[in-house]
């Protein structure tokens, strides 16, 4: 793999419903240490809110950002980007997952996305890039094993249902589990990895 293909690859990173917090900034360090760029774009404008805040911060998003709104400016921001970087991969938790989502037919190089609970409202989409989605097991709002069958026999997708709740892979998050999220976070590194050597194999 060219040595430079990290540093030519970047990651976009989208945000729970919280806005972008300590969660985002834990992961925006992770890549950045190895050695991908990453962006971490506020999509609540502003807007931030406490983990106990989880209503209020579902109901300013669905009211005042709204899923099309953000997915349209995820989309720009790619457009933005790509004649910068020769990959660009999108990196999603909740809302920012079913975002990530929405946007995999876009032209982007791979998603990875968290518990997107709403991309049960969009499972006619076809990505045309690798994607791998992460859902918990425990649920409240819907069944994740029947919605992992419905997705899994997309083409590009894989999926993997992890034993916990919601917020799984958030180390400031009381649903927070250490060791579910650390080999979630190995299959990510190895996703990143693989695809953006892929791609550099494939380069003239």
């Amino acid at each position: 793999m060219n040595t430079n293909s990290r540093e030519n690859t970047l990651v976009i990173i989208l945000h729970e419903i919280y806005g972008v917090n300590d969660h985002t900034h834990y992961y925006r360090d992770m890549l950045v240490q190895e050695g991908y760029a990453v962006l971490t774009p506020d999509l609540l404008h502003g807007q931030a809110f406490t983990y106990d805040q989880d209503e209020q911060a579902y109901h300013y998003f669905v009211n005042e950002i709204g899923f099309d709104q953000a997915a349209a400016e995820v989309k720009q921001m790619v457009l933005a980007n790509r004649e910068r970087y020769d990959r660009i991969f999108l990196m999603g938790f909740s809302i920012g997952a079913t975002l990530a989502w929405m946007n995999s037919e876009i032209g982007v190089d791979g998603i990875i996305g968290f518990y997107g609970s709403r991309i049960r409202n969009h499972v006619e989409i076809v990505p045309t890039c690798p994607a791998l989605l992460f859902f918990a097991s425990h649920e409240k709002s819907f069944d994740v094993l029947a919605l992992a069958e419905r997705l899994q026999g997309k083409s590009n997708t894989t999926i993997e249902v992890i034993e916990g709740e919601h917020g799984f892979m958030n180390p400031f998050h009381p649903a927070y589990k250490s060791d579910e999220s650390m080999a979630c976070i190995a299959l990510t590194k190895g996703f990143l990895h693989k695809e953006v050597s892929n791609a550099g194999e494939n380069q003239p």
